[in-house]
């Protein structure tokens, strides 16, 4: 039994050891930053956003190409019969004419002629044309092409939210899993002590010392440890799939844990408020203002005239003929000008200045949300401290006691139920240690996240 106590003590001060020490190392840059290097790539999330940043990408070559020329084909045929027609009486005017040269030419080479009644409506016509159309001056086309490029600071900035978040899930859920697998090991000692109990309790029974009661309470904690390790255990493949869902690979994919990992540094004194300025979430909130001054920009542009102009190059003409007569080309400018719009453009404007004020309200709001975002973190930060301190007093506490009632218990000297709540305490002890552990380290990670620290 001494030799099963020693196993759970050496364990506990190797776990003492890696809580109380600072070392973040090469393991650490090894490992858990490598796991986030790897979520950067295969993370579906951030995929996504990267996509998004592509397409805004895509919409600024759009916007650049609107001050190119713009060649398009344009065709059409036409079948018309009724409709309006114009009458050109060319038989009342020529006929008498044409009768008169047949007289004194004693010939018939001029023939009567009908009048004639041509449909407005052109039948078999066709017109094909090669239009090249060119802005010459059009404000609209400008602040657009500044829309697109602050969609794309917004967009980069948005990536950088997420990328941020996913270290920050990423590292909570290491340290859980880390402490869950740490839960697993106290359980395996603790259900390692109980055997050694049932083992010198069988010896006591069969030799007639004690009765059967502390063998049979003995068995009872070894089926309670027994499903506290399976629990445990199902906590750990829980924060493991979840792990993994993170970085996109199998759920069951093993994890590598480094004990550097989850150290944690020096006691942070104090704090530097003015890390919230550089928040992604204000750079996107920024961007939007700026987007929504190009919004207001582009309604006052009625102000300015656009021009632009047109090449048309094609062959018109009837039953599809084809040749120098009918082929054409056509040149112009065109000119738009907004003089007026009964305070249309005006009641824009207001809008858009509108929807200014509320982003800056919103932008001041914000600034301040993630300021006390960060006070509460590292007040959490302090309290999990506080907490973890505690917990190496309590373990070490635990662990004395646990060897004095042992030692006592061995002699005759204890009751069974008092060694078990000895036992109960160092197991207690060490859980509550690990877990306190792990909440110092998800309190770091939060504090990086307010402060946009990680390097991206």
């Amino acid at each position: 039994m001494s030799t099963t106590i020693n196993k759970g003590v050496a364990f506990s001060f190797c776990f003492l050891l890696i809580a109380t020490v600072y070392n973040p190392g090469a393991a650490q840059q090894n490992v858990l930053d490598g796991y986030i290097r790897l979520a950067f790539k295969e993370n579906d999330g951030l995929k996504q956003q990267q996509f998004q940043l592509e397409k805004s990408l895509f919409a600024l070559k759009e916007a650049k190409s609107l001050f190119l020329p713009a060649v398009s084909l344009q065709g059409s045929f036409t079948r018309a019969g009724g409709g309006r027609t114009i009458d050109f009486p060319v038989g009342d005017l020529l006929n008498p004419v044409y009768s008169t040269l047949n007289r004194l030419t004693e010939s018939q080479n001029f023939p009567t002629l009908e009048n004639a009644s041509i449909l407005l409506n052109p039948d078999h016509f066709y017109d094909a044309k090669f239009r090249t159309t060119l802005p010459l001056i059009n404000a609209e086309i400008w602040y657009n092409q500044q829309i697109k490029k602050e969609l794309i600071t917004q967009q980069q900035a948005a990536v950088q939210v997420f990328k941020r978040q996913l270290v920050k899930d990423i590292k909570t859920a290491y340290y859980q899993l880390y402490q869950r697998t740490k839960a697993v090991e106290i359980y395996q000692n603790s259900l390692l002590l109980v055997d050694e109990s049932i083992r010198v309790n069988e010896s006591l029974y069969r030799n007639g010392v004690r009765n059967n009661t502390n063998l049979n309470r003995a068995k009872a904690e070894k089926q309670k440890i027994e499903a506290a390790l399976h629990s445990a255990r199902n906590d750990r493949k829980n924060v493991q799939a979840y792990f993994n869902f993170l970085l996109n690979q199998p759920l069951e994919t093993p994890i590598d844990l480094d004990s550097a990992s989850v150290s944690y540094p020096e006691l942070l004194q104090q704090i530097d408020k003015g890390f919230v300025t550089q928040r992604e979430e204000l750079l996107q909130l920024h961007s939007a203002q700026q987007i929504y001054g190009l919004n207001r920009r582009i309604q006052k542009a009625h102000l300015l005239p656009k021009v632009n102009t047109f090449l048309d190059l094609g062959s018109q003409g009837f039953d599809w003929n084809f040749d120098g007569q009918s082929r054409y080309y056509f040149w112009g400018v065109n000119l738009q000008w907004d003089l007026f719009g009964f305070g249309r453009y005006r009641y824009q404007v207001q809008q858009t200045e509108a929807d200014i004020k509320t982003l800056q309200a919103r932008t001041d709001d914000t600034e301040k949300a993630l300021q006390l975002q960060l006070e509460q973190a590292y007040n959490n930060y302090h309290t999990a401290l506080a907490q973890y301190q505690n917990a190496k007093s309590q373990w070490a506490f635990a662990r004395d006691y646990y060897q004095d009632q042992s030692r006592l218990y061995r002699e005759g000297q204890l009751l069974y139920l008092e060694l078990l709540d000895a036992q109960h305490q160092f197991t207690n002890a060490q859980l509550q240690q690990s877990v306190s552990l792990a909440e110092v380290q998800i309190s770091l990670a939060e504090i990086e996240r307010c402060q946009a620290a990680y390097p991206l």
